[in-house]
């Protein structure tokens, strides 16, 4: 079969012995299953940022910052060499956020390493062999989804715990082998502590997953995760160890009114002995 030039350096290489197929394409690579001696690997191709339609990629990178001054102030500068080193960045946030996350006990595929924007990484299949299927394919029972939605939460809280957020996470970025849900996809891993957007990407992944377990388990609706994960990161108080329970109490402190008019009362006079000693002041020239 026809398969793309970039994996061609592999093959001559004697990291991969043959492309079997086409696996998937989306937004930002292609995936193709790849034979690699006896075993049967993934190689996720990633496509050139012109190509890509990822939406909103600054948001996203935004405190990925490297440790490589002169690259940094090539990437700024939007230079041929900046925008080479970008793309490598981009791509090796993926390989670097899944060895942190599955080291956090996440399950993620094992990576192999990335050779000129070319990942290779486990296949994930399901009990028979058979390529594991997305979560969107997949109909669950009642009990199978309050299951798999709590390993997703305590899978976005043990991400968290290690600064990292999906970013992206859905039914589309989450594999279904016979252990469980394996969750996939992280080119656009969001530094935790970096990103003005953090809290917004963590509700919407832990939003996304439980509106979609809710399906099959309804009162998820009712839960909290979202702000209970990140109420225990804000307060440092989060660990792999942590029991979730989807419930958060608001802190509802009732308004003072009497306090505030008090204050109100103040300004105004305040601003009423100000205008007196303007007026007084004119009077006096």
């Amino acid at each position: 079969m026809k398969f793309p030039r970039r994996i061609q350096p592999l093959i001559d290489d004697g990291l991969v012995d043959d492309v079997i197929s086409q696996l998937m394409s989306g937004k930002e690579a292609t995936v193709y299953v790849v034979r690699s001696g006896s075993d049967i690997l993934c190689a996720k191709v990633y496509k050139d940022a012109i190509k890509r339609s990822f939406k909103k990629a600054v948001q996203y990178q935004e405190g990925r910052s490297g440790r490589n001054s002169r690259r940094n102030r090539a990437i700024e500068k939007k230079s041929s060499f900046g925008r080479k080193q970008q793309e490598e960045a981009w791509q090796n946030a993926e390989v670097d956020a899944l060895i942190k996350v599955a080291d956090a006990g996440v399950r993620v595929p094992q990576t192999f390493g990335c050779f000129d924007g070319v990942l290779l990484m486990e296949l994930i299949t399901d009990g028979e062999g058979h390529v594991a299927p997305r979560l969107n394919d997949v109909v669950l029972t009642k009990e199978q989804a309050l299951e798999d939605h709590a390993t997703i939460m305590n899978a976005i809280m043990r991400m968290l715990s290690v600064g990292i957020i999906h970013g992206d996470l859905s039914e589309f970025n989450v594999l279904l082998d016979e252990y469980g849900p394996v969750i996939i996809d992280l080119p656009q891993a969001i530094d935790a502590a970096g990103n003005n957007n953090a809290k917004a990407m963590l509700e919407r992944d832990v939003n996304n997953m439980t509106h979609y377990y809710a399906q099959y388990a309804p009162e998820l609706h009712n839960s909290q995760y979202a702000k209970e994960i990140w109420a225990l990161y804000e307060a440092g108080e989060l660990d792999s160890e942590v029991q979730l329970t989807g419930e958060f109490l608001e802190e509802e402190q009732a308004a003072d009114v009497d306090e505030i008019l008090l204050e109100i009362k103040a300004a105004f006079e305040e601003e009423q002995q100000r205008r007196e000693r303007m007026n007084e002041a004119d009077e006096s020239d």
